[in-house]
């Protein structure tokens, strides 16, 4: 793993997360152990409204954990209810957390990013695209609702094993702000942090 991600998630507080959001975090515990102590891969993908900001934090930030923690077989994927663009301030604020992010294709509506956590690991590929796309799987994953409109709007996701709802509060509203760059990392440690707890406390 890159050295500056490991210093960020050196950083980070699991101690901060109150235990009401730990409940809330449970179920996404037991679907992961569940899995390993099958000996099954373990599939997640996190849904939003867009799959522009929050799933896409969530994607990357999951998949690196995963790898930090040492627990195999883990595949993260993101999917909205509609499909628009991976928000550039999501790809500079991964940058600033130490991922290496480009662009692999230059389309002007729904750019497609490589973000890579490790020299020698595959890149994640990140754009935006509806939860049923067929770059997402298709049965045996678990569908985590990364916002109160996608999970209020979509009580029934097709082929998900689980379907677990931890809502983040949404940057979007401080686009265009002097606040914006601090919102999206602030919203970027939230989740690196949960998920950080998360899969510390698998069980290989």
């Amino acid at each position: 793993m890159y050295k500056k991600i490991e210093e960020t998630l050196s950083r980070l507080n699991v101690e901060s997360i109150a235990e009401a959001r730990k409940n809330t975090l449970r179920p996404l515990v037991e679907f992961i152990q569940g899995k390993v102590d099958r000996k099954e891969t373990v599939r997640i993908n996190f849904i939003c409204t867009h799959n522009s900001r929050r799933s896409h934090l969530s994607q990357v930030w999951a998949q690196a954990l995963a790898s930090y923690f040492n627990i195999g077989n883990v595949s993260c994927y993101s999917g909205g209810t509609e499909s628009t663009a991976l928000f550039p301030m999501v790809a500079e604020t991964l940058k600033q957390a130490g991922f290496k992010v480009f662009k692999i294709s230059e389309t002007d509506d729904n750019p497609v990013y490589s973000i890579k956590y490790d020299e020698n690991e595959h890149p994640i590929i990140g754009f935006s695209k509806k939860l049923d796309s067929e770059f997402n799987p298709k049965s045996h994953f678990a569908a985590v609702m990364t916002c109160s409109q996608a999970d209020n709007g979509c009580p029934f996701i097709a082929g998900a094993e689980k379907r677990i709802p931890i809502t983040f509060e949404d940057p979007k509203a401080f686009d265009n702000t002097p606040q914006q760059a601090e919102k999206y990392q602030e919203r970027s440690m939230q989740i690196a942090t949960e998920l950080f707890y998360v899969f510390s406390q698998i069980k290989p």
